[in-house]
């Protein structure tokens, strides 16, 4: 799917009239590509709208859509329209760096909002790094990464499991059960939950992953039945997340007394599965839809009345929306001057705002963000109430699981230890 200028602006809030010759060319320091011309500013929106990551991604299109026309209807950017071009990626990794290569080469765009999978994200970092773009990444990711073309916006596993680990322990017990799909990020994430329980002095009694897509759990039910953990530690991902809690509901396993704790569930999995098969269950994320505050009461009501009033929003989609927003911010601090990939990133270090979570700040050093912690159970309506919240914001260490690297802004530094 592409959104094309005229489409967008017809549809957009922001729509109406608006000549495209109005204001000046801006032009980059690389004579043949063009970053932002005739007062329009174009942007790749690239998230999978079919294939069975779509479940999630569709809704990061849409809020990322949702930003783009609000700041288009309050005037843009200096008075340049932002404009989307969306392209469909179909949940496949080669797919996304195929687009992504047509978004920064062919369409000549200043940036790319894109990804959930961290293999998605792995197959277009190459493409963005030798074109010198800037890719913009809210997903909660396992870290461990340092580039200077991505801009990291969702939490890393510190601001996930710090405070998840511990709680789990102290109100369920010490032996945790891990089941995650088969890629870097499940695995990058037990990794860290391992260190965390070894610290605390729990234990993983079974660690095991299954294809993304996977929907047939039944060995896996079974083996928490022999095992009888005191906590299922999920990062399974997309369609399988619908499939793995219908199942377990089926087995008559109990919450109560053997939760899954999940640091990808969100409303968006759950509106799918039905909130009967997500009751009980955890989930560490820095915002739920619940989370009480004047931007979020703005956000949730922009999205249902923009998409639908049984839509939901979840932590990877605000991340999206404030970090639409982050970019508005970037690009006004560099007026219609020299607009480039380089330029905004370097304007977005230590960017702050309210987001509907609450302040967040983009981190100068290693371009990940300062987020708010929260620990959440599911509901049977469909919604999470909100159990432990930080007291303050998390700095982001995306090299926690490896105390002798640090990303800095000059790179990836090794120290000692």
């Amino acid at each position: 799917m592409k959104l094309t200028r005229r489409r967008f602006l017809q549809t957009s809030a922001g729509g109406g009239a608006f000549l495209a010759g109005a204001m000046p060319h801006i032009w980059s320091k690389n004579s043949d590509l063009v970053w932002a011309a005739g007062g329009e500013i174009k942007v790749g929106v690239l998230f999978s709208l079919t294939g069975t990551t779509a479940i999630i991604e569709e809704s990061l299109n849409k809020a990322t859509i949702l930003a783009i026309e609000e700041i288009n209807a309050a005037g843009g950017i200096n008075g340049m329209k932002i404009v989307p071009v969306i392209e469909d990626p179909a949940s496949d990794p080669a797919t996304f760096a195929e687009k992504a290569r047509k978004l920064v080469a062919g369409d000549k765009c200043v940036s790319v909002f894109g990804s959930y999978t961290s293999a998605s994200r792995k197959a277009v970092l190459p493409v963005v790094e030798k074109q010198k773009n800037l890719y913009w990444y809210p997903t909660l990711y396992e870290g461990r990464e340092c580039s200077k073309n991505v801009i990291y916006t969702g939490a890393v596993p510190n601001q996930q499991q710090d405070e998840f680990i511990p709680w789990l322990i102290k109100n369920f017990g010490k032996k945790f059960s891990m089941i995650g799909s088969n890629y870097i990020y499940p695995k990058e994430e037990n990794n860290y939950c391992r260190k965390l329980l070894e610290k605390y002095g729990a234990e993983v009694v079974n660690e095991e992953y299954v294809p993304l897509g996977h929907s047939e759990f039944s060995s896996v039910i079974n083996k928490f039945r022999q095992q009888q953990p005191n906590v299922i530690f999920s990062t399974v991902v997309g369609d399988s997340v619908v499939a793995l809690h219908r199942q377990y509901k089926a087995a008559g396993l109990d919450p109560a007394k053997m939760p899954m704790a999940s640091l990808t569930t969100s409303e968006n999995e759950i509106a799918a599965m039905g909130g009967e098969a997500a009751a009980g269950h955890f989930t560490s994320a820095p915002y739920f839809e619940v989370h009480k505050s004047p931007e979020n009461e703005k956000f949730v009501a922009a999205y249902k009345k923009r998409w639908g009033a049984d839509k939901v929003t979840h932590f990877v989609s605000e991340a999206c929306y404030f970090q639409t927003y982050m970019f508005k911010q970037a690009v006004g601090k560099i007026g219609k001057g020299d607009i480039t990939p380089n330029t905004i990133r370097e304007a977005v270090k230590g960017v702050e705002m309210i987001a509907p979570q609450g302040k967040v700040r983009l981190d100068g050093e290693n371009l990940h963000t300062w987020l708010w912690p929260k620990i959440a159970q599911a509901k049977s309506n469909g919604q999470f109430e909100i159990i432990v919240q930080s007291k303050e914001w998390l700095k982001p260490d995306p090299y926690a699981a490896y105390p002798n690297q640090v990303c800095t802004e000059k790179g990836l530094v090794e120290k000692k230890v």
